[in-house]
């Protein structure tokens, strides 16, 4: 069994009840001390009471003098973090010719800019004081294969896997290890909204979803997202570095949809 106690994580985005919230409540489960981080300060209090031992933070991610300032509040709290989870994210459904200029900064500011600024500054931190640590980036499966409406968001994950490729090598020597997971259709509201954007039936759309398109038809809760970013966390993976776990359920194992080959 994975065993975080002792280590302190900062999760980022963690306010929510979707992927964020599955990763505190696995993290908070394995004993782990959780910096939780939200642009909005109250939703970031109302999230750590759930936990056994949480710190709330708030800082924009996508604002490098904000993340400067948590960190700053981080050291003089708790001292030096062991991991870092970048979950914060920003969704865009929207086909790449029709996308705004501001539509792309906003995603690349949070969705990659912010991975990064947050990822150096936690890294720094750890040089500084000799130790080592873990990153664990949020990925998604549309790095791999998307669909229309995604490729700008598709393309942010392909860059956050290129970015934990990359700083992994130059971080192995550190004892630093970064490593991604990407997860599948996730049951969140979030996640409802988005099918909304292409779906005038967005609960049946979700329902058959599991059933349709992924090899193990289940939904795909949170908390499982984040018993694989536990696992990345802790010395259990020790030997794992510059790697994406795919959590989708076997939706990119297939190469056709259930209901196209199972249906007379």
């Amino acid at each position: 069994m994975e065993d975080l106690r002792g280590k302190k994580i900062l999760v980022t985005g963690a306010g929510g009840v979707g992927v964020g919230g599955g990763i505190c409540q696995a993290l908070d489960r394995f004993g782990a001390t959780i910096i939780v981080n939200e642009i909005n300060l109250d939703k970031a209090v109302s999230a750590a009471g759930k936990y056994t031992n949480a710190i709330p933070v708030q800082a924009d991610i996508g604002d490098g003098g904000q993340i400067e300032s948590m960190f700053q509040k981080i050291a003089g709290e708790v001292g030096i973090i062991d991991g870092l989870v970048n979950n914060a994210g920003v969704g865009l459904s929207k086909v790449a010719h029709e996308a705004s200029e501001d539509d792309f900064d906003r995603l690349y500011d949070i969705d990659i800019k912010g991975v990064w600024q947050v990822s150096k500054a936690f890294v720094n931190q750890l040089l500084k004081a000799g130790k080592r640590g873990n990153i664990v980036n949020i990925s998604s499966v549309n790095a791999l294969a998307t669909m229309s409406r995604y490729a700008l968001y598709a393309s942010a994950k392909s860059a956050v896997e290129g970015l934990t490729t990359g700083m992994a090598v130059e971080l192995g020597t550190h004892n630093i290890r970064v490593n991604a997971v990407a997860p599948g259709l996730v049951k969140a509201e979030q996640n409802y909204d988005l099918v909304k954007t292409w779906s005038d039936h967005p609960d049946q759309w979700m329902k058959e979803f599991p059933y349709d398109q992924q090899a193990i038809p289940e939904d795909i809760n949170p908390v499982e997202v984040g018993n694989a970013v536990a696992f990345l966390l802790s010395e259990m993976s020790s030997a794992v570095t510059g790697q994406t776990l795919y959590v989708d359920k076997g939706t990119t194992s297939l190469i056709f949809n259930r209901f196209s080959t199972e249906r007379k």
